[in-house]
Order: C-alpha cells, then sequence, then structure tokens
C-alpha cells in the first residue's frame, strides 16, 4: 500500500511538468519578442517545437522503454526537461531559446507516451482513476505556469528567471521519481504493448479521418496556447488580464474532464459531444470577434477544447475491434496528429506578421472549426448506449488510454 501512494505521488508531480516549458511561454511573449527581436513566426516555433517533438519522437520513446524499461526512461526524460528549461536563464537570444525550446520538448515528447504504460503496469485495477490524477496534474501544470509567468518576472525583474523557475520543479520530481518508483522497483518493467507493435493503418481511410479529427483539434488547442494572450492583448485589454485569461482557458479543462465521463455514461453518442464541444469552441472565437468579454471566450474555448482532446481518444476505440488495432490506429492519430496540431501557432504567426494583426487568424480558426465539425461527421456514426455496449466499447466512465502511444495533448 505504502509502495502505490509514493508512486502515486510521483506520478502526480511527475505529470506536473508536460506543458509548463510551453504554456509559460505565450504570457511572456510580448517582452520576449521585444527583447529578442523575434518576428511573431519565429516565436510561433517555441510552442511549435515541442509539439512536433510529440509527434516524431513518440516511436522512439516506445523503443527506448523496451530496451531500458519505462521507469528509467520517465526518469531521464524529467531530467531532460529540466536541463531544457533551466538554461533558459542564460538565453538572450532567438536562436538558443528555441534550442531550449527543442530540448524541453524532446524531454516531454519521450515521457508523455510513457506514462499511461506505466500506469497500466503498475496500478492495473485502478486505470481510470490514476488516468484522472494524470490528467489532472498535466492541467495544474499549464494552469499554474501560465498564471504565474508574468508574476514571477515581476519578482525576478527577469523573463529568463520566470522561464526557468520551472526547471525547479522538473529536478524535483526527477528526485521523487528516482527514490520512489526506480529505488521500488526490483527490476526494470518493460510495459511497451503488444500493440505498438501492429503496423499503422496508414492505408486506412476511415484512419486518416481519425487522424484529420485529432489534427484540426491540435490546431486549435496548440494556437490558443501560444497567441491567446497576445490576440487579447491586441484587443486593448493589459498583459495581466490577458495572462489571466489563457489561465481560464487552461483551468475549465480540469471539470470537463472530470465531467464528460459522467455525460458520456448517460449520452454515450461521441458525434453528439464532439459537435457540442466544437460548437462552444465556435461561440467562443465570435465572441473574441466580437470583443466580447475575452475571458468569458476563454472559457468557452476552453471547455470546448478540454472535452475534444478526450473525444478524440475514444474514437480509435470505437473505430477499432481489439486492443492491438486500437493502440496502431490510436498512434498513428496522435503521431501525425501532433505534427499537423503544430503547424496552428506556426499559421497565425505567419498571419500576424503579414497582417499585423490576429483579427484575419481568428477568421481562420473558426473556418477550422466548421471544417473539424464536418470532420467528426465523418469519423462517427450515431450510436445508442447499447451499440457500444454490444460493440465492447468500455463504459464511458471506464474509457481509458488503450496503449502506452496515447497521451494528453
Amino acid at each position: 500500500m505504502k509502495k502505490n501512494v509514493l508512486m502515486i505521488i510521483a506520478l502526480f508531480i511527475a505529470s506536473l511538468n508536460l506543458r509548463p516549458a510551453i504554456s509559460s511561454i505565450a504570457p511572456l511573449l510580448g517582452n520576449i519578442n521585444t527583447e529578442l527581436e523575434m518576428s511573431a513566426a519565429v516565436a510561433s516555433l517555441l510552442t511549435s517545437i515541442p509539439v512536433l517533438c510529440m509527434g516524431l519522437f513518440s516511436p522512439v520513446a516506445v523503443k527506448a522503454s523496451g530496451k531500458w524499461g519505462v521507469e528509467r526512461i520517465i526518469g531521464l526524460s524529467l531530467v531532460v526537461i529540466g536541463v531544457g528549461t533551466v538554461i533558459r536563464l542564460f538565453t538572450h537570444s532567438a536562436a538558443l531559446l528555441l534550442i531550449t525550446a527543442l530540448i524541453a520538448g524532446i524531454g516531454i515528447a519521450l515521457i508523455g507516451p510513457l506514462l499511461s504504460g506505466f500506469i497500466k503496469q503498475h496500478f492495473p485495477k485502478h486505470v481510470p482513476s490514476m488516468i484522472a490524477v494524470y490528467t489532472v496534474a498535466l492541467t495544474l501544470g499549464a494552469a499554474f505556469s501560465s498564471a504565474l509567468s508574468v508574476p514571477l518576472q515581476k519578482s525576478f525583474n527577469s523573463w529568463q528567471s520566470s522561464l526557468a523557475f520551472w526547471a525547479f520543479i522538473a529536478f524535483v520530481a526527477a528526485i521523487i521519481w528516482w527514490l520512489f518508483v526506480n529505488l521500488q522497483a526490483n527490476k526494470s518493467v518493460h510495459t511497451a504493448s503488444a500493440g505498438t507493435k501492429a503496423q499503422l493503418p496508414w492505408g486506412n481511410g476511415k484512419a486518416w479521418i481519425l487522424t484529420l479529427s485529432f489534427g484540426l483539434m491540435g490546431i486549435l488547442f496548440y494556437s490558443f496556447l501560444a497567441w491567446l494572450p497576445q490576440i487579447i492583448q491586441g484587443m486593448g485589454y493589459t498583459k495581466a488580464y490577458a495572462a489571466n485569461s489563457l489561465t481560464v482557458f487552461v483551468a475549465v479543462q480540469i471539470p470537463v474532464s472530470l465531467v464528460l465521463p459522467i455525460l458520456l455514461k448517460n449520452f454515450p453518442s461521441r458525434r453528439l459531444w464532439l459537435i457540442v464541444e466544437s460548437l462552444l469552441v465556435l461561440v467562443g472565437l465570435i465572441l473574441l470577434v466580437l470583443n466580447v468579454e475575452p475571458w468569458v471566450a476563454a472559457a468557452f474555448i476552453g471547455i470546448g477544447a478540454g472535452g475534444l482532446f478526450s473525444l478524440n481518444l475514444l474514437l480509435p476505440i470505437d473505430a477499432t475491434d481489439n486492443a492491438q488495432e486500437a493502440a496502431s490506429w490510436s498512434a498513428m492519430a496522435q503521431s501525425a496528429g501532433y505534427v499537423i496540431g503544430a503547424l496552428g501557432p506556426i499559421i497565425l504567426g505567419w498571419i500576424h506578421d503579414v497582417t499585423n494583426s490576429f483579427a484575419s487568424a481568428l477568421f481562420g480558426m473558426i473556418v477550422i472549426t466548421l471544417l473539424m465539425i464536418i470532420v467528426q461527421f465523418a469519423a462517427t456514426a450515431k450510436k445508442t448506449k447499447e451499440t457500444y455496449l454490444k460493440k465492447g466499447s468500455p463504459a464511458a466512465s471506464d474509457v481509458i488510454v488503450p496503449s502506452s502511444l496515447e497521451r494528453n495533448p
């Protein structure tokens, strides 16, 4: 029992580190751009590079865990995140800041898919609750880092120190992971699922539809994460107000992750909730276009974005007949989907450079949201609760990540 408690603590603290290196950037972009003389397109790479890493390095993580064990790779990944983040303390050029994004992104990419495998290995009877611990911690890390970036900058009188602060959490997490997990294990456990050996369905049209659904969701999510404060500041609001709006966008996703399984249990139609969540994002975007209280718009967008991620994780499970197929479909959807999602911040930055405004970008995101709704209709079919249970899909409250390749944005 004590061993399990220690592992849960380690899991929670490790999960806290999956977003601060990304979400701490956006509230400070104005200062960073001014001092380093970066264009919006270059600044967008600070978000896009880690997301690209999340898409490209997942296979590396699985292969490494198969050779050296999931626990060791997770511990090493925390150190990599810490190193990439602490280097920001000495950053006085755009090139070096981008290198820190690459280093931290590799660490995030390695640890992300393996935490789910770790949960399945060590908590086989409590997977749903442990996935909740993982998801809530990840979201809290994003919320705290976005909320505290500006106060830390004022306290340290340095945006470099504000960004580097989060290395402390990563190094503490690495120490705790070593003490509570690695030393507790008698030997490395290779948790790479047999399903990861299945061939990815690159030639399957339905799999590409699910991948496109995941990718369009990623474009919107990471565009908001990278540029929402700058969009709101461009509307005439203060930096503090804009940063708080980003925090609202992230924080509302915590209750969404807790409530959505209950809703799905009673109304299991994936199509219904995909459309509802997409419409919430659309409402938020329209409110931004109309300059209606941005924090309210951020709340609508956050509720929609939080639900869309969980729902997109369910689609490969519904579309396949066994765990191996679900794992391979999920791996394809997320690997290619994160690469597609990484384009979002870059495109928005380029639009801002060309037009000197985010107005066109907001209309572009409205178009992407409408396109995403069309793709969601193609990716889903109307099913009753009995149909889901007959097919063997897990109840919504018990839906879990099917393989070590599954992870959060």
